[in-house]
């Protein structure tokens, strides 16, 4: 018989289960048979993997489902998780030729239609390469990492991916909510990354467990792809104080099947709106806090999570507060955290990413009740490993040379968020797959001196 305490565990894991139910076969295919099948279809343009979309709609419509799958996949290695999180109504959906006389074609749901079809039948989309003799070393198994991963490995090459974690996949595995992307999903991708003969070793921290220098003798090229790191501190008052949360790791351990009931009953806030902002108070909610606060500096038109995301977090009642910004948090006795002390803000001029810069309003201070704080105002940067490297960045953003994904060292190239920021790229899950794909065909061209092309 189940204990009260493993009853409501068993609970808050259902509320971990995916929501966004998938298309039934009737659905898919009268969804598939509504495209067009454009000729120059601009939602293949739209598409930063470039997927021949109206291609695998129709191979749905024709119940060609593993050729709709490996279509999808030969362009995006990711492409199971994108069709889960990708802002669809931005990239491909937004430049469907349906909007306005109709709808859009639900694209992301038909390519979750096909991949979830390869997961659940345990098929393998590709195979390695004729070995060319020659070995690439990516450091980090996020998208990014993936991705070349892939394409290295179909064009021959010998591949070894260094991943610090426990498990590759990095933000599709732990940084992504279990009720948008499940696990299964990203270590499927990983499995297909690996059946091209890539080798994948977990719990290797490059800088600690293996040095740059000893990469670079036992490859010929190495790609940097580590993301970013930590959320970092506020910088107030009372951050040491028990129940101030990293929203990185917060996520990360629920994705880790770590369900604590101590958020039940409880009143929550986060600081910040992107989307792991948004991830943070979902998560929270899930595990049974009543009331989760949203804080947020500027006004909800500078906010960076997604239309979608915000959507979904007013739909499980979170509410936000804008041009608020943390002063102080104040603890109790005990140390724990038991209020935050805020004050409005207001506009004034845009600061160097062209948004209004935030100004605190004088006299204007107010105090938040709260049992915990989530912390979600962007993430840290892997600098020490970067300059231990001696490779040329702004911040943390690496510096490349060119369009080609090379750094300042000769034969390390880099790509994924390690690259994102001072108005260099996007932070997409999409994004970092095509970068990836980018990237290993630029080492292609510089090992071997041919252009390369795709070649799953």
């Amino acid at each position: 018989m189940s204990t009260g305490n493993e009853m409501l565990l068993e609970k808050l894991q259902a509320n971990f289960n995916e929501v966004e139910p998938p298309l039934s076969h009737q659905e898919a295919f009268e969804e598939a048979s509504r495209c067009l099948y454009c000729y120059d279809a601009p939602c293949i343009t739209a598409c930063p993997t470039g997927i021949e979309i109206p291609s695998f709609i129709k191979k749905i419509a024709s119940d060609n489902l593993l050729g709709s799958a490996r279509k999808i996949m030969e362009a995006n290695p990711v492409g199971a998780s994108c069709a889960r999180v990708c802002p669809t109504e931005e990239l491909c959906e937004g430049a469907c030729v349906l909007n306005g006389s109709t709808q859009p074609i639900m694209i992301g749901k038909l390519q979750r239609y096909a991949t979830d079809w390869a997961i659940h039948n345990e098929k393998v989309l590709f195979k390695s390469g004729k070995p060319n003799g020659k070995s690439v070393g990516v450091i980090g198994g996020g998208p990014a990492g993936l991705s070349a991963a892939r394409e290295l490995g179909l064009m021959g090459y010998g591949v070894t991916i260094y991943e610090a974690e426990e498990e590759a996949g990095g933000l599709d595995t732990y940084g992504i909510v279990s009720f948008r992307l499940p696990k299964r999903v990203s270590f499927w991708e990983v499995d297909q990354v690996k059946q091209v003969g890539v080798d994948i070793r977990t719990n290797t921290r490059v800088g600690r467990d293996v040095s740059l220098e000893e990469l670079k003798e036992n490859h010929d090229a190495v790609i940097l792809s580590v993301g970013m790191s930590d959320v970092p501190m506020l910088g107030i008052e009372g951050e040491e104080l028990n129940g101030v949360h990293d929203a990185i790791e917060f996520v990360k351990q629920t994705k880790s099947g770590q369900l604590s009931q101590a958020f039940a009953g409880k009143k929550g806030v986060v600081i910040g709106a992107g989307n792991t902002a948004i991830d943070g108070a979902t998560c929270a909610v899930r595990l049974g806090a009543e009331n989760m606060k949203i804080l947020y500096r500027r006004s909800e038109k500078e906010m960076t999570a997604y239309d979608f995301e915000y959507e979904f977090a007013k739909q499980d009642g979170v509410e936000f507060r804008w041009l608020t910004a943390p002063k102080r948090l104040i603890g109790d006795e005990a140390g724990n955290v038991c209020a935050i002390e805020c004050e409005k803000m207001e506009l004034g001029e845009a600061d160097a990413d062209g948004r209004r810069r935030p100004m605190p309003i004088p006299d204007s201070t107010f105090t938040l009740e709260v049992d915990f704080v989530i912390k979600a105002i962007g993430q840290t940067r892997y600098t020490d490993l970067l300059e231990q490297f001696n490779i040329h960045h702004d911040g943390g953003v690496v510096t490349l040379n060119d369009d080609r994904f090379e750094t300042s060292v000769n034969n390390v190239f880099s790509c994924g968020d390690v690259i994102f920021g001072k108005g260099q790229g996007e932070a997409m899950v999409v994004t970092a797959s095509e970068q990836g794909k980018q990237t290993a065909y630029q080492v292609h061209e510089k090992l071997s001196g041919l252009q390369a092309e795709s070649t799953a």
